[in-house]
């Protein structure tokens, strides 16, 4: 993927200092946008996420219906995107509990994706293999529903990388 002018057709003011922002070639000739006053450069970088691969003793897997855009009404793994003070273990084990109300620890990296996104272009998502260590199974936060499925009776899981993250996991613990 190439940044093109497009990619920063809603990047029009400064954060800095509020002026006019404009598109520029820098040094190793990719377009920036970079404020026209004081020169503080914006940087189009891919938005982090962390999904969370769950299985109960049945190796049923844990999917959440989605509450809010992107992909509203469809399911996908526990996930969500990474705060400036987390690790994307960190994350995980947050959006685990905010959105299924299970408290759970990170017991294996799985791997990363990345994959295009209709809010911000690209996301990098981190998958997680997830133990339970308490709390009870609710929806919460950004899940309509929340229920453990069987593996052959999985419903369509909205996003590539969350598709990606339960195949791998598959291979690595069945």
């Amino acid at each position: 993927m190439t940044i093109s002018k497009e990619s920063y057709k809603n990047v029009n003011y400064c954060l800095r200092c509020g002026s006019k922002m404009g598109i520029f070639t820098d040094r190793e000739n990719k377009l920036r946008c970079k404020c026209t006053n004081c020169g503080w450069t914006f940087y189009k970088n891919p938005i982090p996420a962390a999904a969370c691969v769950i299985f109960n003793e049945k190796n049923e897997l844990l999917v959440i219906k989605r509450k809010f855009e992107p992909k509203a009404g469809e399911w996908a793994l526990p996930s969500g995107y990474i705060e400036i003070d987390q690790s994307p273990e960190d994350a995980a084990i947050v959006e685990m509990k905010e959105e299924t109300g299970l408290v759970g620890e990170v017991d294996m990296f799985i791997d990363y994706k990345p994959n295009p996104s209709p809010l911000y272009e690209m996301v990098i998502s981190f998958g997680f293999l997830m133990r339970v260590v308490g709390g009870k199974l609710q929806a919460g936060d950004d899940a309509a529903e929340a229920r453990f499925v069987a593996l052959d009776n999985l419903p369509e899981i909205c996003f590539a990388s969350h598709r990606y993250f339960i195949e791998e996991a598959k291979k690595k613990i069945f």
